[in-house]
């Protein structure tokens, strides 16, 4: 599956920008410009989490803005701006993710303290 949108205006969610986002199983891209083309990528396995964020016009104009943490360089927070179908993309994104973190086993686990836990059931026993 793949998702191509265009960056919108908030006037009317007209697309009269230069700013196109591709969306694909493994990676995220961003061109921007017209005389001067820019193109920045951002691969899957790096996006940490993804936000969805709507504001009263935007719900209005049926578009949103999508914000991924990343653990890019270039992007640490990539904002995919004013596009259609934001949450499935925002899902879309949430679901590539995690399938290419684990393809690539880089699967982050966060430490909550089981040990700090297991010392103070020993204390106890």
């Amino acid at each position: 599956m793949e998702f191509n949108e265009r960056k919108r205006w908030l006037f009317f969610a007209l697309p009269f920008t230069f700013t196109v986002y591709t969306v694909k199983e493994d990676m995220i891209t961003i061109e921007e410009g017209f005389f001067h083309k820019k193109e920045n990528d951002c691969y899957m396995y790096k996006v940490q989490d993804v936000q969805l964020q709507r504001s009263l016009i935007e719900r209005l104009f049926g578009i949103g803005t999508v914000k991924c943490f990343t653990g890019d360089t270039t992007h640490k927070d990539l904002l995919i701006h004013h596009v259609r179908h934001a949450k499935e993309i925002k899902d879309f994104i949430l679901d590539a993710s995690e399938k290419a973190r684990i393809k690539r086993r880089t699967v982050n686990m966060l430490d909550i303290g089981a040990d700090e836990m297991s010392d103070i059931d020993d204390l106890q026993a």
